[in-house]
């Protein structure tokens, strides 16, 4: 039965203490496992990130649609998440339950990159309901059928291994901090692929030309250059260009996480001990663990409401701040990222350790009010007069959202050990592939709305920087406020969430004292 904390846990932090030697996790781990986010990162935000610019402002298909087809992607995470997560449970092998589909994973969700915009320009639509359907909307569609469940052969494994890392409740925050501090790099480049899509080198390039424009990509400085601003850059070629340099980087990030880090668990309570489960069984026992729909609720709430902020902050900066410039957007956009890079970065080890001297969940708590606030600075740090400052507003949202996701991870590994002791199994997978599957349920309905959104206030891609004064007042007003709604659902559903270190500590006790240390 789920056992409510008392009055006096909930209501003071909680007591910080040392890490055992034995708990801490090799530093060779830790900087494998924090590498393996590359795969996540790009397999999953590459393809929203290039659907504005792709297929909404190149190739003119309209927001509602490339909204709708972000949105509807995720079905086929709903299919392949918990699949791989469930595999991975049940797997026995010499290497492990997770190591073997994160070694496969790796190399397919690289080579498969390229394949999310392997269109051309010039498709037409076929006539549905009375209504014209491009057929770069199917394309869509069918791109995340083929390649989101390669993503998921690596994604949920390796989640699921970042859970088994280490038995200690402090040394879970440390195991994420790496983590979150490596993922600002591949976060940089989901920044930069706007700014790479829109370069001078791709002005007049096409198939023909392309050999050429790679050989001066690589040997003039001028190529890498924005685009002037009368000149309309090939975003399409661009794109797929990228996503074959991110495909090999992916590649190598993923192995190299394979190759360093290890299964704690698996020899000492999962091998020859623990009975395998059926899916549908596993799915059914991780929704009725209390801690954890509470969790899921804080992930969702969080998720839907930031997830905006790519979509409606993308073209606060280009129609509002740079008046429709998309290159001049896109280089500003890169720069945010670098900002977002260096902040993200700074506040991990800040929340870490508030997380270590007041528990997690007050240090969670603090994320949401920082967060809010600096939704509420949006308003005046996106403006055109000063134009730096949406730099500032990027970081500050980068700096809370590392903070977040240190803190969220390992909260995940707590509820696995409360889980544990309910059920008597180890269950990483099943709980890595529901937490991925809502998060991208949020992200996606975020987005996705957000594209509606844009359609709705009127936005219009073939009026380029002389949108209505309406429209950009409602870009910008929805860009602060919607997110601030999430984040209050959020911290109200946080004071509900039961574990505090306390706690852990008494289930720890009870966990060793019946299958022993591991």
């Amino acid at each position: 039965m789920d056992a409510p904390p008392t009055a006096d846990s909930e209501s003071k932090p909680a007591r910080s203490h040392a890490i055992a030697a034995e708990d801490r996790v090799p530093y060779s781990q830790k900087i494998g496992y924090g590498i393996g986010c590359f795969i996540d990162m790009w397999g999953h935000w590459h393809y929203p990130n290039f659907a504005s610019l792709v297929f909404n402002i190149f190739l003119g298909v309209n927001p509602f649609f490339v909204g709708i087809a972000v949105m509807l992607n995720r079905v086929f995470d709903a299919v392949s998440d918990p699949l791989f997560g469930w595999l991975s449970d049940n797997t026995r092998s010499r290497w492990g339950r997770r190591r073997p589909y994160m070694l496969i994973g790796a190399v397919v969700a690289g080579l498969g990159l390229p394949l999310v915009v392997a269109v051309r320009p010039g498709w037409g639509s076929t006539l549905l309901l009375g209504h014209h359907v491009p057929y770069y909307f199917w394309f869509m569609l069918a791109s995340s059928a083929v390649y989101l469940p390669l993503v998921s052969c690596f994604n949920m494994p390796f989640q699921s291994l970042g859970y088994e890392l280490t038995p200690d409740y402090n040394e879970r925050t440390v195991v994420f901090s790496y983590l979150n501090i490596i993922r600002t790099l591949p976060q940089l480049g989901l920044f930069f692929g706007g700014q790479f899509l829109t370069m001078a080198v791709w002005v007049g390039a096409d198939r023909s030309n392309l050999p050429e424009r790679l050989k001066l990509l690589f040997t003039t400085w001028d190529a890498w250059k924005k685009a002037p601003g009368s000149a309309t850059p090939n975003i399409l070629l661009g794109a797929q260009v990228f996503c074959v340099l991110c495909g090999v980087i992916m590649m190598i990030a993923g192995l190299t996480s394979f190759a360093l880090v290890r299964e704690r668990y698996y020899g000492k309570v999962v091998a020859g001990k623990q009975t395998k489960i059926s899916i549908w069984e596993t799915l059914w026992q991780t929704l009725q663990c209390r801690p954890f729909r509470i969790q899921v609720l804080i992930n969702l709430a969080y998720g839907l409401g930031l997830s905006m902020v790519g979509t409606l902050g993308f073209y606060d900066t280009i129609y509002y701040v740079c008046a429709g410039d998309v290159s001049d957007g896109s280089r500003w956009n890169l720069w945010m990222g670098v900002g977002g890079m260096v902040l993200g970065a700074a506040g991990v080890p800040v929340f870490a350790i508030l997380a270590h001297r007041l528990g997690k969940r007050h240090a969670l708590a603090l994320v949401f009010v920082s967060a809010i606030t600096g939704f509420i600075l949006s308003w005046w740090l996106y403006t055109p007069a000063v134009r730096w400052l949406q730099i500032l507003s990027s970081g500050i949202t980068a700096f809370i959202g590392s903070g977040f996701w240190t803190i969220w991870s390992s909260m995940v590994a707590d509820v696995v050990d409360y889980d544990e002791l309910q059920n008597g199994r180890r269950r990483e997978g099943s709980f890595a592939a529901c937490n991925s599957w809502i998060n991208k349920v949020g992200m996606a309905l975020g987005a996705g709305t957000s594209f509606g959104i844009l359609g709705w206030i009127g936005f219009d891609s073939r009026l380029g920087g002389h949108q209505t004064a309406h429209t950009l007042f409602m870009i910008r007003l929805l860009f602060a406020v919607i997110p601030i709604c999430g984040l209050l659902l959020a911290l109200i559903a946080l004071f509900r969430f039961p574990l505090t270190q306390d706690k852990m500590a008494e289930i720890r006790a009870q966990l060793e004292a019946r299958r022993g240390k591991v």
